[in-house]
């Protein structure tokens, strides 16, 4: 199977088993981790030594060109931006982790600069969801975590989309330092600082006395969770955190020591996957980062094909929806297909399961291009854990294989209703949420494990060196009135796969019912594709058309005949026309779907499903 790939240098590390007399499980490597630096922008100075002149950072100018930034010109800036950090006051406090900094707008070569001088100086920051300012309306998670962050500076690329929620919700004391604000700092009360005078400002000998300070322990950034379960936490990630996950990252994917990555990406840095593993692996391997402004959906996909027809990537980071979206686009221009697969060594995906069909044109594409095909690697891992806690190999990847745990990093399997759970504990680990000893104690058990929530799934206990498979949410997992599980995890996953590509999420009802249904979010550029003169039409239109029914029809009748008993048989279903909403905390700023929130605010759908006399939107076996 090797053979069919290019040669990379991925390890695979030896694990050992321990069984326990209650049925649990300790599952870790044997190999110790290398050593690792104290503080994250160590690296940033290794580079600017060793290779000043390579090409750290990049992004496109309004007129279209490249605007780059080396390892010797960052750190210059960097210091620069740091003494002016050390230099604010306000009401009386120095910034630091009871003033930290927060950054409201996204991806910018201004954000990560800002951020690399705060860490450097030991000064906490938290990346806050773009769409908590500019989507919300009522603007409650944003001024939860302003509440809970204090902040002693706020930041913004372009003032004018945030002056509202910065009116709403910041004290009128705290600094406000923006890139771009023509009139926007009329709208503000709060003191404003072009951002052009932090780059301006003379750096002194006190910013390394303030980095020497800074430990493995000093907090490096607050990660705030999507809040699919309530409001969202802040995860505490220390320099620790960063730089041994760095290292275990680097220890698994070892190419990057051969040849330093580059990376065009637009995963947003509010989130660990974007903000801590990708920017991470280029900062700590002396890599390149081109930061993409595109995103994963019709319309923004065409700014990430401009920069791929630029910049050849090494190693390729999206998630599915993303890749379904490339697949499409590279078929239909081959010159950037050629470019994009010209230096590619390896892709990785996560936040959901990559379906097949997707998998598969990304295999013939690379074969097409290169004659190989590209290994595509996922793992799993969360906001707590670094990210990275667990990884497949090349001969196991497959969509829903997370594979082995790390180095430095063990995971513990609990017994529960019939799953095994996994709890992570490493040297990657957060401390806690900030600000909050009641959630922070219990997030892990008695041993010092962090419950994920998640369970897993032998691919074959008697070769434990295979790894494993997710095996869904225990938190989402609910019981019908006959008392049978139901695993929603697996049977999401299922419904997804088998009405590809017409589905994009859903939610899964039924818990103490008698039969199980589902509410799904439609992938509404497909389902026009089966409804002529769609143009015409509403969302509610196209879910209720003729053909779209008949689809369905077919589609529940398909999956029934492959249930096996009442815990994965559907036997109702709904098309939903309104999107999940942010306000009503039914979905994440990243896109994850909150069941409860869902089925408790479309209650009168759920009834619906499970009327004696059903309307005419729902569809049944």
């Amino acid at each position: 199977m090797l053979a069919d790939f290019h040669p990379i240098n991925i390890a695979n590390h030896p694990v050992e088993v321990i069984k326990r007399a209650d049925g649990t499980q300790i599952i870790r490597s044997t190999t110790p981790l290398n050593a690792y630096p104290e503080r994250i922008t160590e690296r940033l100075e290794q580079w600017a030594e060793k290779t000043p002149d390579t090409v750290f950072l990049a992004q496109r100018h309004v007129d279209g060109h490249w605007v780059e930034l080396t390892y010797a010109e960052t750190l210059q800036q960097v210091r620069a931006i740091a003494q002016w950090l050390l230099d604010v006051r306000v009401d009386g406090e120095p910034l630091g982790p009871q003033r930290p900094i927060a950054i409201l707008s996204g991806n910018s070569s201004e954000h990560l600069l800002l951020a690399l001088a705060a860490m450097h100086v030991g000064i906490p920051y938290s990346p806050i969801s773009v769409a908590y300012s500019t989507i919300s309306t009522d603007y409650g998670k944003l001024r939860h975590i302003i509440d809970l962050l204090t902040p002693g500076l706020v930041f913004a690329d372009n003032l004018g989309p945030f002056c509202d929620a910065i009116n709403a919700v910041v004290s009128k004391t705290v600094p406000v330092v923006a890139v771009e604000s023509a009139h926007a700092r009329e709208d503000i009360s709060n003191p404003f600082t072009d951002f052009s005078s932090l780059l301006a400002t003379q750096a002194t000998d006190a910013i390394e006395a303030a980095a020497a300070q800074v430990s493995g322990q000093t907090i490096a950034k607050l990660l705030f969770t999507s809040g699919s379960t309530g409001m969202p936490k802040g995860v505490i990630n220390t320099h620790k955190m960063l730089c041994s996950n760095q290292e275990i990252l680097l220890s698994i994917y070892a190419f990057m020591a051969e040849k330093p990555p580059v990376l065009v990406d637009w995963l947003p840095w509010n989130h660990t996957f974007g903000g801590n593993q990708n920017v991470g692996m280029a900062l700590y391997n002396g890599g390149s980062f081109y930061i993409d402004q595109g995103k994963p959906t019709p319309k923004a996909i065409h700014t990430t094909l401009a920069n791929l027809r630029d910049i050849a990537p090494t190693i390729y980071f999206n998630v599915p929806k993303g890749y379904e979206l490339m697949v499409h686009e590279l078929k239909s221009n081959p010159e950037i297909a050629k470019k994009f697969f010209s230096q590619l060594q390896m892709m990785f995906f996560a936040g959901a399961g990559l379906a097949q069909h997707v998998w598969d044109a990304l295999d013939e594409l690379a074969i097409q291009y290169t004659g190989k095909k590209v290994p595509m690697m996922t793992g799993l891992g969360a906001t707590e854990t670094g990210p990275a806690a667990m990884f497949t190999s090349i001969e196991e990847s497959a969509s829903g294989v997370v594979g082995l745990p790390g180095l430095g990093t063990e995971i513990k399997l609990i017994p529960n209703a019939g799953k095994l759970e996994v709890r992570v504990r490493g040297v990657s680990v957060t401390p806690g949420y900030w600000r909050d000893d009641e959630k922070t104690a219990k997030a892990y058990d008695e041993e010092g494990f962090y419950c994920l929530g998640d369970a897993l799934k032998y691919l074959d206990e008697s070769q434990p060196q295979r790894g494993f498979r997710f095996d869904g949410r225990v938190s989402e997992d609910f019981k019908l009135d006959t008392g049978t599980w139901v695993s929603v995890g697996g049977l999401r996953q299922f419904v997804i796969h088998h009405c590809a590509p017409y589905v994009q999420d859903l939610v899964v009802a039924g818990r103490d019912r008698s039969y199980l249904s589902v509410m799904i979010f439609p992938d509404m550029a497909h389902l026009r594709q089966l409804v002529q003169h769609n143009e015409q039409y509403t969302d509610a239109d196209v879910c209720g058309h003729p053909h779209v029914r008949e689809v369905f029809e077919r589609l529940i009748g398909e999956m029934a005949a492959a249930s096996t008993g009442s815990s994965n048989l559907i036997k109702r279903l709904v098309l939903l026309d309104q999107p999940a909403r942010l306000d009503a905390h039914e979905i994440t700023d990243k896109g994850s779907i909150n069941q409860n929130a869902v089925l408790n605010n479309r209650a009168d759908i759920v009834e619906d499903l499970y009327s004696a006399q059903p309307s005419e939107r729902v569809i049944s076996l």
